[in-house]
């Protein structure tokens, strides 16, 4: 009995194989020089797309990367210069208002508090994790891969959300990461460590 027809199903091995087939077409195969023309057409096609598709996957990331910089530079700027016009002679809570840079009465109790976190994979073994802050100078975050017998604190983040860039154990291979965090005020851990999340990092 002869087998089924064979086409491979993940796209880069799929774009090797139609690459092949498409070089390799002969009218001694029973077909014609428009159906050959055709098959050829529709893998540059295909070619064109699946680079279109990495480029784009790459260049999101990187805008994204970007834009987590950007923003982080611009609090930091942005603490630096209310600071100033808090302290300066002619500083009133009128001004702080107009500005909008006085924060809501409600305050949190830190020491009472975890922070929330939410993780999202990039792939290629960037994770962005992202938290909430209140009041806190910001959080340190511990992570735990597969095989890993204890937290190991990666980073202090004082903007969410905070980038793991590390890579992956082994190229190509998928992992489990997890990640938990706890509120930082003048240095110091405060309050309780957050529930732990799990993510799925893809090569």
């Amino acid at each position: 009995m002869p087998k089924a027809n064979f086409i491979p199903a993940a796209d880069q091995e799929f774009h090797a194989w139609f690459e092949h087939l498409a070089n390799n077409l002969t009218i001694e195969a029973g077909l014609t020089s428009d159906d050959i023309a055709a098959v050829k057409a529709a893998y540059s096609d295909f070619n064109d797309q699946l680079i279109n598709v990495t480029d784009t996957s790459a260049l999101a990331k990187q805008a994204t990367s970007n834009k987590i910089d950007s923003r982080q530079y611009a609090e930091e700027l942005i603490r630096s210069l209310n600071k100033r016009i808090k302290a300066h002679s002619d500083y009133t809570s009128g001004m702080g208002a107009k500005l909008g840079i006085i924060g809501t009465s409600h305050q949190h109790n830190l020491a009472n508090s975890r922070p929330v976190l939410k993780g999202t994979d990039f792939t290629g073994g960037q994770v962005s994790i992202s938290f909430t802050k209140y009041e806190s100078d910001g959080v340190n975050i511990y992570s735990k891969r597969e095989g890993d017998l204890d937290w190991i604190l990666i980073g202090r983040a004082t903007v969410s959300p905070f980038i793991d860039k590390r890579p992956l154990l082994q190229i190509g291979k998928p992992e489990l990461r997890s990640y938990c965090a706890v509120f930082m005020l003048k240095d110091q851990e405060i309050g309780h460590y957050s529930d732990e999340i799990t993510i799925s990092c893809a090569p």
